[in-house]
């Protein structure tokens, strides 16, 4: 007489193992959606409030006070120059540096850089040795208008979201490069 398989048992713990893997897929996916949409809305409050500045000295002031606190961050910097002059802001306040300071730092920045770092990026200043994570966002303008970069910095070692981060902060760049033209053309 023959031998009965069952088939069902093992066919059974497959399709509870395939089950478990999609609903970690799902909830893996529901996390990103959340989290995306948590840093468009902080991009959104974080351009509103810089296009309610009054002058480039109060956009400075939103962008290095304001801007980590909407934006979950624990230090914002600005670089730029114009001409032979170079200037970098944060919290801490202005201070003139020498452009090829400035132009070193973005030279291999084509757009947004995100990465984790032992110690942060000069232009942090004081900050630098506290952040682990930080985004550098190339600002363009057409001369005689400055150039420079925004640079933002977490001290978690897993800061920022590459999947959909960089277009968002390409577009805080943008509009921050905008709103200094603005203030600086006659």
């Amino acid at each position: 007489m023959g031998t009965v398989i069952d088939f069902e048992g093992g066919a059974m713990a497959r399709l509870q193992r395939r089950m478990a893997e999609v609903e970690e897929a799902n909830q893996d996916l529901i996390a990103f959606a959340r989290g995306h949409s948590g840093a468009v809305s902080s991009i959104h409050q974080a351009v509103l409030a810089a296009v309610e500045a009054d002058g480039l000295d109060h956009l400075v002031h939103i962008v290095t006070q304001l801007w980590p606190d909407l934006l979950g961050l624990d230090a914002v910097s600005v670089a730029l120059f114009v001409g032979e002059q170079g200037l970098r802001a944060d919290a801490s306040g202005m201070q003139f540096v020498e452009r090829r300071i400035i132009e070193r730092s973005i030279q291999d920045i084509n757009g947004v850089v995100m990465r984790g770092v032992e110690r942060g990026h000069p232009l942090f200043g004081p900050a630098s040795d506290l952040i682990r994570a930080e985004a550098l966002i190339r600002l363009t303008n057409e001369p005689p208008l400055p150039g420079g970069v925004l640079a933002l910095g977490q001290r978690r070692a897993a800061g920022f979201d590459t999947r959909a981060g960089s277009e968002l902060l390409g577009f805080l760049g943008a509009m921050l490069s905008r709103m200094i033209g603005r203030w600086l053309l006659p």
